[in-house]
């Protein structure tokens, strides 16, 4: 088997048969912002979509173009499989990205500010203010703003000033000292700069007898600068905003220990080089010029932008209260009536498995099985891994009050989650304190699966029970994000993930699971034999089928697979929300292949896998997309469902989601999506409000349910 993946591994394809990883990911992201431009979409979530989009594009950024810079700077011309060097890809990044930030601004001021203001909403121009408007605004810079801002002076003999990543500064150009008699300089006007910090608030409230005004930070500070300079006159202003390459790593045979290589990781983002500089339009060329020499930029990353810099801060404003109806109906997840207190947990999963779709169902019972075994005197032990969470975790507050009680807790937390790895060190320390054991992931990758184990001690001896999840032990994101959890007391299940746990903890070698494949191991492997199984069956005369929900799928390995089942007749139905490389459609070799992105008020996030398998059929839940990194460089977990209940539950979502013709888009041969024609007489399917509306009618089936049944109260 290794021979063979190694000669797998290696064999060159045709460019032709994948999509450039990066600008699939620029096409999500040009869908999400496809949902903003959408009238039908309320006005405060179109305006929240928005936002989504500039957070996104920050990110890509740091990691994905910083990344390509480097490898540029290291002359490299090694080729990605579609066929382009670093300097191509980067070259094809600034063509899209631009066009990308025109339509964002486009869809901005040409369409969601109006609406805005049509809704009471409304963004003022300083100029634009009355005279007690701008009293209260002189008042506000006075009593607020003038206290915490700082400028600093950018000398020509001294180096550029170390500014903050994706933070808004102003540059000032001041009016030149006067010289004395018969003396000549060449130097350029003086030049300040003046950080934004983010405990500032962005939108400065208008007092207004009705909605919502507000006035940007930004042109306030610049209304009143001259009070900062002390007499000196302002020549020139302009707001700008630069991006940090983010894609550095710890250097993990250097590091004295993991925690000491994160923070180095982390200081060294804080100087690393400066990838994207964005700049109001309205700024003077002159000053445009010297920030860009002084930050190094390449003019392909240079924007003008015609608008606010920095849209993702407009997502305060999409979740203001008092604006309910410009905004998508709140959803409360129901928890289903036989897994609420004073149920237990470990009663229910003694007698089944229970799976959980989030956010249509509640991820409250996850929390209270890690609450239940954090005070139960018979529970000796949890084991757990955290990849991220929220800030103030109620399962990290579980795992230290068990730890408190004298249960032996194992937290494995993984320190390289990016951009968490700051919270994650935090509650590293905090839980070695109270006494948990805390593994700091594993050396050369990260741990990326979602498992909880606890082993408690019971009358007819030690049960284990386990917790899989396809995302986070984040209550929140589990309110927002489409998840699977998992959770059942099968032995075969908790002996796989005990040893799953031990063999990560220790120098463990490789294994085999009873139920669980594990990537960077066989999960690969695994996939690609039940692919080429599919086309087996197929090539004896049986239908063969496959249905994958995934986030993104770029691995070749895996896409060679489907198009060899494609050619020998399997269909193959693929719910890709962002990244996908593999060409569909294609005659001859993969025409037999759909691949559909569903884009809507809820991320899809959840992993489900589906092969007939010759009539008897296979379902999983994973952690893992179809990517490299995520099958060679992380720890995920492919997870088989027994429970029948549950495998017709994943069957309905991967069927839904695959007829969605509301929001789903057809990637088409070329690279583009479209979205279905449908007919007047033809039924709209929008697979999540399906779910929702199943969500509601089972909770008030279940209640009726209950309601029909006499519990009489009984002397305790």
């Amino acid at each position: 088997m290794g021979a063979e993946k190694k000669k797998r591994g290696n064999r060159k394809k045709p460019a032709w048969l994948y999509f450039n990883r990066e600008l699939s990911w620029l096409q999500f992201n040009q869908r999400v912002l496809e949902e903003a431009m959408d009238p039908t979409v309320p006005l405060l979530e179109r305006l929240k979509f928005l936002a989504i989009t500039a957070s996104n594009l920050d990110e890509f950024f740091k990691v994905r173009v910083g990344g390509l810079q480097q490898q540029k700077k290291q002359r490299r011309t090694s080729r990605d499989p579609a066929g382009l060097t670093p300097h191509q890809q980067l070259q094809a990044i600034s063509r899209h990205a631009r066009q990308m930030v025109h339509d964002q601004y486009d869809c901005f001021l040409a369409d969601l500010a109006p609406a805005l203001h049509t809704a009471r909403i409304r963004e003022w121009r300083i100029d634009q203010l009355d005279a007690e408007q701008l009293r209260y605004m002189e008042r506000t810079f006075t009593d607020l703003i003038y206290p915490v801002i700082t400028p600093m002076a950018v000398r020509p003999d001294q180096p550029f000033p170390l500014l903050v990543d994706t933070l808004l500064h102003v540059a000032f150009v001041l009016e030149q000292p006067a010289k004395a008699a018969g003396a000549t300089t060449d130097e350029p006007p003086p030049l300040a700069v003046i950080p934004l910090p983010s405990v500032l608030p962005r939108f400065l409230t208008l007092p207004t007898s009705e909605g919502y005004g507000y006035v940007l930070l930004e042109e306030v500070v610049q209304w009143f600068s001259e009070t900062l300079f002390h007499g000196r006159v302002v020549k020139q202003a302009g707001v700008f905003r630069l991006t940090r390459n983010a894609d550095l790593s710890v250097r993990e045979d250097e590091a004295p220990d993991l925690l000491a290589g994160m923070e180095m990781v982390l200081d060294e983002r804080r100087v690393s080089d400066c990838i994207r500089l964005e700049v109001e339009a309205s700024m003077p060329p002159g000053l445009i010029k010297r920030l860009q020499a002084a930050l190094q930029v390449e003019s392909p990353f240079l924007f003008r932008i015609p608008g606010p810099l920095d849209l993702a801060d407009y997502m305060r404003l999409a979740s203001m209260s008092g604006f309910e109806e410009y905004q998508e109906a709140q959803w409360t997840p129901i928890c289903p009536p036989d897994l609420r207190p004073p149920e237990s947990m470990f009663a229910t999963l003694r007698q089944r498995d229970v799976l959980l779709t989030h956010p249509y169902e509640s991820f409250e019972p996850v929390v209270r099985l890690v609450d239940e075994a954090a005070d139960d005197p018979g529970v000796l032990a949890i084991k757990q891994t955290l990849y991220r969470t929220s800030a103030d975790s109620p399962v990290v507050a579980a795992l230290a009050r068990a730890a408190e009680k004298g249960k032996h807790v194992t937290a494995l937390v993984e320190l390289k989650a990016r951009f968490d790895e700051a919270r994650n060190m935090e509650w590293a320390r905090a839980l070695e304190r109270v006494g948990v054991q805390v593994i700091y992931g594993v050396r050369g990758l990260k741990t990326h699966a979602k498992v909880c184990i606890i082993i408690r001690r019971e009358a007819t001896g030690i049960q284990r029970y386990v917790h899989f999840g396809t995302g986070n032990y984040n209550e929140k994101t589990a309110r927002l994000y489409t998840d699977i959890s998992y959770m059942t007391a099968s032995e075969e299940y908790g002996a796989d993930a005990a040893t799953f746990f031990n063999t990560i903890a220790g120098y463990g070698q490789v294994v085999v699971f009873n139920k669980l494949e594990a990537a960077p191991l066989t999960l690969r492997d695994r996939l690609v034999e039940y692919i080429d199984g599919e086309a087996e069956r197929c090539a004896q005369g049986q239908p063969g089928h496959i249905m994958a929900k995934i986030n993104s799928l770029a691995d070749p390995d895996l896409i060679t697979a489907l198009y060899r089942a494609a050619q020998a007749g399997v269909r193959i139905q693929l719910l890709v929300r962002g990244i996908c490389t593999l060409r569909p459609g294609v005659p001859g070799l993969s025409e037999g292949i759909e691949v559909i992105s569903v884009v809507d008020r809820f991320l899809e996030h959840s992993r489900i896998c589906y092969f007939r398998h010759g009539g008897d059929p296979l379902y999983f839940i994973s952690s893992a997309d179809w990517m490299p990194r995520n099958l060679d460089r992380r720890i995920e977990l492919l997870v088989p469902v027994a429970d029948p209940d549950g495998c017709l539950r994943l069957r309905s979502i991967l069927e839904t989601g695959l007829k969605d013709n509301v929001k789903g888009r057809w990637l088409q041969p070329d690279g583009t999506y479209k979205r279905p024609t449908v007919s007047k007489r033809a039924r709209r399917i929008r697979s999540q409000e399906h779910f929702l509306n199943k969500a509601a009618q089972r909770l008030l089936s279940d209640e009726r349910r209950q309601q029909a049944v006499f519990k009489p109260h009984r002397p305790q």
